[in-house]
């Protein structure tokens, strides 16, 4: 039998395209390990109970909570000394980064670290050592004692929702990455210099990397009237700028820089076990680099001085509440006034760790009409067990408005689902009341514990003046990607 020979050409090209295929297999290799060894991770949660089902990275909406550690550990050293950050650290920042499912918008809520919150209990997954819930705490020193878990922990308390990952960088993060795209476009309206952070700038537009960088993220005093709440619309202003940067250079689009930016961060990035993979921190880049920056919101929290301290900050209602429902709703917080459709709602027996009203066993049915009664002689109360009596007082005012000008409210237990409850002969009343705010008929029961009617507002309840509608608040939105901001600087450190 005779073999024929194959031409010395097609040898050379087959040896050829080996080659480059084994190169490209040993580059993606020596990537992906580099990549996965810089990773460190840490628990999502520090003792809650996840409710909701697994999220698939890829095409669900993703919640991610991102922190900026004062860790002076190794690297930060500089930045003080080990004492300066107790336990885990505090987070420095604390941003909550919200992508639609269809990668059409994106929401990143700043909350102010010295907004005073109630943090659970929390359980170091570490040392199993397990801490009471507080009240009243700066919501950046959550996760100090019971690691980063007990800070998404603590969030998902305060907003009602769960998050599904959360990344952590240090200070180093901040300097490697700014040096790493070359700067970053930051805007100022006068020339400034803060003694404690190092930073100075020039009046107008500047690019700031490495130290600079930080030291424009880190500055306490720097921006508006020096509080805490000028560094997050800084923050967000360079979170801005660096979102128009990548776009425009089309980082995300593009392997080698991708895998550049990706090496600097992994390197200074601590993130949830469900994160800790090379894909899956790609997969997100890739959901990111088409959305439309008029679409990439930035939002503080509502926010005022704390009744108990004005130097530290609380949520301002029910301002606070109508975002946080508006969140839970996936609106679009781009679109101020838009609304949720009511969702269909269970039968409203309150929960057994309220006190509510006793109910009669007879279900409610609907009597004759009777002759108009007058709206203004009608004892109506609301029982504020949602937490937040701020709303309280809006349903009385909207009561008020709609006449029922004997309404009062008071603080009840809390609960979780609204009903309105009502006296023998108050039938039509309750029912009238009921249709003012949208609650369903079911919610409407007879009760021997009250006087006239009671609108018991629950957890369910805690925005708006219709019963499971959200809306997007007014003028919530601090700025978009698409939006070239300067900031204001503190009159108090204006240098000529």
């Amino acid at each position: 039998m005779r073999f024929r020979k194959h031409p010395l050409w097609l040898k050379i090209s087959a040896g050829a395209v080996s080659v480059l295929l084994l190169a490209g297999v040993a580059f993606a290799a020596y990537w992906f390990i580099r990549l996965q060894m810089n990773i460190t991770k840490a628990p999502l949660n520090a003792g809650a109970q996840k409710t909701e089902g697994d999220t698939n990275d890829a095409k669900d909406r993703l919640q991610i909570l991102i922190l900026g550690s004062d860790t002076r550990d190794g690297k930060n050293s500089k930045y003080g000394s080990a004492d300066d950050s107790t336990g885990y650290g505090h987070s420095d920042v604390m941003m909550l980064l919200d992508i639609s499912a269809d990668n059409k918008r994106v929401s990143i809520i700043s909350f102010p670290r010295d907004l005073l919150v109630d943090v659970p209990e929390c359980t170091d997954q570490t040392t199993h050592k397990r801490y009471p819930a507080r009240s009243g705490e700066m919501i950046n020193a959550a996760m100090a004692e019971a690691g980063i878990g007990c800070a998404v922990d603590t969030v998902n308390k305060v907003t009602g929702l769960e998050i599904d990952h959360f990344m952590m960088a240090d200070f180093n993060a901040v300097k490697e990455l700014s040096n790493t795209v070359g700067g970053v476009s930051v805007c100022i309206s006068d020339a400034v210099y803060d003694p404690d952070s190092g930073l100075r700038l020039p009046k107008g537009t500047s690019q700031v990397k490495g130290e600079q960088a930080l030291s424009f993220l880190r500055t306490r005093h720097a921006f508006g009237d020096g509080s805490d709440l000028g560094r997050i619309q800084a923050q967000q202003g360079f979170l801005s700028s660096l979102a128009r940067k990548v776009k425009d250079d089309g980082t995300l689009g593009n392997p080698q820089k991708l895998l550049t930016i990706a090496d600097v961060i992994t390197q200074n990035l601590t993130v949830d076990e469900g994160l800790a993979n090379v894909q899956s921190l790609l997969t997100i880049s890739s959901r990111l680099k088409d959305i439309d920056l008029s679409k990439v919101a930035f939002v503080a929290v509502p926010n005022r001085p704390a009744a108990a301290d004005p130097n530290r900050l609380e949520l301002m209602q029910p301002q606070a509440s109508q975002l946080f429902a508006a969140m839970r709703a996936n609106l679009d917080l781009t679109s101020p006034g838009a609304t949720s459709t009511p969702a269909a709602t269970p039968s409203a027996s309150p929960s057994a760790t309220a006190t509510a009203p006793a109910t009669t066993t007879a279900p409610v049915t609907k009597t004759p009409a009777a002759p108009p009664y007058d709206k203004s002689l009608q004892p109506v109360t609301v029982a504020d067990g949602s937490g937040v009596p701020e709303h309280a007082q809006e349903l009385v005012a909207a009561l008020a408005k709609a006449g029922f000008t004997q309404s009062s409210q008071f603080a009840a237990d809390p609960t979780a689902k609204t009903a309105v409850y009502y006296a023998a002969g108050f039938e039509d009343v309750a029912t009238d009341v009921a249709k003012l705010f949208g609650i369903p008929a079911a919610q409407v029961e007879a009760s021997t514990a009250v006087n006239g009617v009671q609108l018991y507002a629950g957890s369910d309840f805690t925005s708006g003046l219709k019963f499971g509608t959200a809306s997007v608040p007014e003028n919530v939105v601090n700025q978009t990607a698409g939006d070239v901001k300067c900031q204001t600087a503190n009159p108090a450190l204006v240098v000529q």
